[in-house]
């Protein structure tokens, strides 16, 4: 069964019109990379499957975006969404605590108190995001003492605490090093498993190391969405073509 389908979705700013007749579906187990220019609409999908554009004044939306056959917009309360799609922004973005307190706050916010049970889930969920060994003797230290690739992975560990469906990540690795940008790739092929993972990207090699499908957008359309490996060697479009060999963007 699909994780998300989304199907003609609209999405304006005002007068803008950010997402045009959008349709594409997500699986379980498979990595789908959103490819194409700035300002072309990848972040703008993203953040509407997570409602994070729920804040933005002026923000209209037509069609229909749905998890496991749910509208995420008229059938799931925010906070519930927020539990089932976990998102991992460009900016490793760490709360101002300990390593431990940010692994275990959203747990604490879903009214887990136990400490077995959340010294069990720090655990879980650093291993799970291959942090384990790096941070095991410094879990009550702050976070922010971490390498922005730990802080990265620390933040995939704080959003897979909350057990999950599915994770956003929005261009995850575009401020790390390329060593910890192969840290990142390998820890989402693992995860992959477990999950549904959609990931904006800049950078076309990492789409083909790990997406199983691509979708590419122009100008707030998507011109295409296959299997990566045609995407990348028989596009059906033109505009396609030209952008993945480096014709323009």
């Amino acid at each position: 069964m699909n994780v998300f389908d989304i199907a003609a979705l609209n999405l304006w700013y005002g007068n803008f019109q950010a997402l045009k007749e959008v349709s594409l579906a997500a699986a379980d187990a498979e990595i789908t990379a959103l490819i194409g220019p700035s300002g072309c609409g990848k972040s703008t999908l993203l953040k509407t499957l997570n409602r994070m554009n729920d804040l933005i004044p002026g923000c209209r939306i037509s069609g229909d975006a749905r998890l496991r056959g749910q509208d995420i917009y008229t059938e799931l309360p925010v906070n519930e969404l927020r539990r089932r799609v976990g998102m991992v922004f460009q900016k490793p973005n760490p709360f101002p605590m300990s390593v431990y307190d940010n692994i275990a706050f959203g747990p604490r916010a879903h009214g887990i108190k136990s400490r077995l049970a959340l010294d069990e889930t720090v655990e879980k969920t650093l291993r799970a995001a291959a942090i384990w060994d790096e941070v095991k003797d410094r879990l009550r230290k702050s976070a922010l003492g971490l390498s922005g690739g730990q802080q990265q992975r620390l933040c995939i560990a704080r959003a897979l605490a909350v057990t999950p469906e599915a994770l956003l990540l929005d261009e995850p690795t575009s401020a790390l090093d390329p060593i910890s940008t192969g840290k990142i790739e390998e820890l989402l092929l693992t995860l992959k498993k477990d999950y549904c993972i959609i990931i904006v990207t800049h950078n076309m090699q990492q789409a083909t190391r790990i997406s199983d499908k691509t979708a590419f957008f122009l100008l707030g359309e998507m011109i295409e969405y296959d299997h990566t490996k045609k995407i990348f060697s028989l596009p059906r479009d033109k505009r396609t073509e030209d952008y993945v060999t480096g014709r323009f963007g």
